[in-house]
Order: C-alpha cells, then structure tokens, then sequence
C-alpha cells in the first residue's frame, strides 16, 4: 500500500515511517523542510514538500496514495486555536479528496479527558475545554465512514514518549525543571497522565491503516494513568531538584490542562486487534534520565 503520512518528520511520523516501510508498505511523507526530507528519505520513505496549511499538496498527497495516516498538528500552545483551525481545515481537504474511495484514513486524536473516569473507546471525544476542537474534528472523522472512507482514530494519550528524545506533557516538565531548579507538578498532583512508548504507537498506527473497520477508535495506551507528582517526583529525582507543587499558570495555557484527571484504558483495543506495548513506560523512561539538553 502506497501511504501518505502528514507529520512524517515528526515526533510520532519518525517512528510511524520505517514501521509502515519494514511492514512492506511505500511511504509519501509530507515535509516542510529540507532536513525533514533528508530525514524521511533517509528511513525510505519519498518527501512531498508542504504543511498543513498548502491545501493543494494535501489534495496531491491523497489522490497519489492508496490511504492516508495524518499526523501533523502545530503543538505551538501560543497559538492554539489557529494550530486547531488549521488541522480541521486540513482533514476537510483530506476528506474531499477521499471521499468514495473506500481508502483508509487514519487520524492522531487525543483520549477523552473525564475527570474521575477512566476513559474508554467507546467514551465520546472531548469538545470543550483548550483542546475541545481537536475532539470535535476527531469526531467528524469517524463519520467519513458514511462518504465512503474508511475512516479510524488513534486517541494518543498526552505522554508519547521513548527515552532521550520525546516525553510528550513531561517533556514541559522536564524542561521548566532544568530552568527554574524545581521539579513542579499543579495541584495536589493526584490527576493522572496516560502514556504510551512512541514506538508502541507506532505499530497501532499502523494496525488501523491495515484492519480498523470504518469509523473505528483505538486507543494508544499503555499507562492508564501515573498521578503527576509521581512524574515530577521522577524527574526530579534524576536532576536532583526538590518536587513542589505550583499554580496552573505557572505552565501558561497548559496549565489548564495539567490540572485535569485523565486517565485512560485500552482494553478493548487490546481485545479486538491483540495489540500490546512492549516497550518500556513513561516512568521507565523518565527514571533512566537521558534528558535532552535545555534549548
């Protein structure tokens, strides 16, 4: 299958890419520079320049291809909503050009937060709140099952992770720790935070471009939830700081984020595609050290 994958350089792309070209796949990445097309011909895959936002290389890359796994999004929590205009607007391109194909396409959302419950795959998006339009476009994915796609979503947990290059929410832990001398966490640091190896991710990705039914959840899970101060208490015991609770604004418009529980199960993904990570887990991980260096 020859597959366009937006997002191919990036922190879940880069992983994505040589899963799907050493399961025997082809490999059309979406770029936005040079040395994002070095890196996925460098993993064999075939660079498209574009972004999210030149609408026509998205239409090229889907006509072009036999399914679609879309992972890009902007991550810039200074400009959050433009980053959730410009993904909806994106998988509305993917879609029209699609639709009636019965081609697959795949989408990174995110698992639902509900405070107090363990979310599920059968639990709906969340689409209120900071992120409340990542839930809502992930929503109209699943109904281009009903225009002829074969549409899935893979909820990410907001801890993807592999040692030394990627911790996903800790990662801001991390990094506000190495400037301030302080392992923070909001609250009583009891929420939970599910995480997930970005190499376990990976394989479920693409698990749903192979077999996910139309209009299908999957949940990337592989740590239902370690409480926040567990996570600071990790960090900070590696870079020797003490662990100390703050005010949610000390993270900036994260920090609403932060403070929410969300812990989340993938049992029944489990169940119905035998899917299982293998990979070590976010506390793992974070007590092996190895952090990137301050930027």
């Amino acid at each position: 299958m020859r597959v366009f994958v937006t997002g191919a350089s990036g922190s879940i792309g880069s992983v994505v890419v040589p899963e799907l070209i050493a399961a025997g796949h082809e490999v059309l990445g979406l770029v936005r520079s040079d040395t994002a097309a070095t890196a996925v011909t460098a993993a064999g895959g075939t660079p498209l320049r574009g972004d999210l936002t030149d609408l026509d290389s998205l239409r090229t890359g889907a006509t072009q291809a036999d399914g679609v796994i879309n992972l890009a999004f902007s991550n810039d929590w200074n400009n959050l909503e433009q980053g959730i205009d410009e993904e909806a607007c994106a998988v509305h391109t993917l879609a029209a050009a699609l639709a009636g194909s019965g081609k697959p396409f795949v989408h990174a959302g995110l698992t639902p937060m509900m405070p107090g419950h363990t979310s599920t795959e059968d639990d709906p998006d969340t689409t209120d709140g900071p992120v409340g339009g990542r839930g809502r476009t992930s929503e109209m994915v699943l109904t281009l099952a009903d225009q002829g796609i074969r549409s899935s979503v893979v909820r990410l947990p907001r801890s993807v992770h592999q040692r030394g290059s990627q911790y996903g929410f800790c990662s801001v832990l991390i990094a506000a720790a190495q400037k301030t001398g302080l392992s923070a966490y909001v609250g009583d640091g009891t929420q939970r935070w599910p995480a997930v190896n970005r190499l376990d991710a990976a394989r479920l990705f693409r698990t749903a471009l192979e077999d996910a039914p139309p209009g299908t959840v999957l949940h990337a899970v592989a740590d239902e939830g370690d409480t926040m101060k567990t996570l600071a208490e990790a960090i900070g015991g590696v870079l020797a700081m003490p662990v100390e609770p703050v005010p949610p604004e000390r993270f900036g418009v994260i920090g609403r984020v932060f403070a929410l529980d969300m812990p989340s199960s993938s049992a029944l993904t489990r169940e119905r595609f035998g899917w299982q990570p293998t990979h070590p887990s976010l506390i793992d991980d974070l007590a092996a050290g190895d952090y990137p260096a301050l930027g």
